[in-house]
């Protein structure tokens, strides 16, 4: 499920709100619905229903996008916040299926975009169809909502559309822009227990703040405590907090990894921190028929 590529221009006659709102087409020519008010400038692709941009007024740019990211659709966004869904990482019992799922690479539909007292609401949607069904068979349908305004609100709703419960994880995969990654630390993350993919998957505890000196690919799970996000050389702090998450994810891949990354630009790995929202492994959530799941995610950012 999925609209035109070429519509971007009667989108925005649909839904713009003047001086607020428009749908723009990215340089893919798919429709990108463009934020711009006193509170924020924000951006959000109909690509992967992927946020790009978040800068509030009060500071820089919020979100990291690559400067070699793929817009084509089949493809995953390199940089923004790629929703991760029905799976995290690789699909467990099929190696050639797609990283993270495959909302990230569809185009979604738009349904509404609204200007309230928070922000600007934007709300895209998409569902499972013959497609989707080739590399999981379950009936769902998805859907993002995601406020721009002082705050960025990411609310990521599936429901059980089917006949049959089914499992599944899911992130919301944000990339962080920070200053340098080796002078950016975490903070909340103190005493929990993480699993650490970069040697094995093997459970370690996390003791005092997260500081990043290599690959980072860690799983903290049980872990629903809000983050800060210290990033000293654009003094600021990044406040993530999460409702109906159980899960919180760390990556970076350093400098070996991002070599080989052909949608990365140079040095750009040393520009972002990923920090999610996630339900993922023995986190992951059950949906019976008929039943739907929340997960939210709000990030704001202050000076340090």
């Amino acid at each position: 499920m999925s609209q035109s590529n070429d519509d971007a221009a009667e989108l925005d006659r649909r839904f713009a709100i003047p001086g607020v709102a428009h749908v723009q087409s990215d340089p893919a020519g798919h429709p990108v619905v463009r934020i711009a008010t006193e509170k924020c400038l924000g951006a959000i692709h109909l690509h992967g229903a992927q946020v790009t941009s978040w800068k509030p007024a009060s500071t820089a740019e919020v979100i990291f996008l690559s400067s070699k990211a793929t817009l084509a659709e089949g493809k995953a966004i390199r940089g923004g916040i790629p929703i991760c869904f029905p799976w995290f990482r690789a699909k467990s019992d099929n190696a050639n299926a797609p990283a993270h799922g495959f909302v990230r690479t569809r185009l979604w539909m738009l349904d509404s975009i609204q200007n309230g007292s928070e922000g600007v609401l934007v709300i895209m949607s998409t569902a499972s169809d013959t497609a989707t069904k080739e590399w999981w068979p379950h009936d769902f349908r998805a859907k993002l909502s995601a406020t721009f305004g002082n705050q960025l609100v990411l609310e990521f709703t599936v429901t059980n559309t089917g006949a049959a419960p089914f499992r599944f994880e899911e992130a919301l995969h944000t990339y962080h822009a920070v200053g340098d990654i080796r002078s950016a630390r975490i903070c909340g993350l103190d005493g929990a227990a993480y699993l650490d993919n970069t040697d094995a998957n093997r459970e370690k505890k996390q003791t005092g703040e997260l500081a990043i000196a290599r690959a980072t690919d860690s799983a903290y799970l049980g872990s629903e405590q809000a983050i800060v996000l210290l990033d000293p050389p654009i003094n600021r702090k990044i406040h993530i907090t999460k409702q109906n998450s159980n899960s919180t994810v760390i990556w970076n891949p350093w400098e070996e990894a991002a070599h080989k990354m052909s949608d990365l630009g140079d040095g750009e790995w040393q520009k972002f921190l990923c920090a999610e929202a996630a339900n993922i492994l023995a986190n992951a959530i059950e949906l019976h028929p008929g039943e739907k799941h929340t997960l939210t995610a709000t990030i704001s950012a202050s000076p340090v």
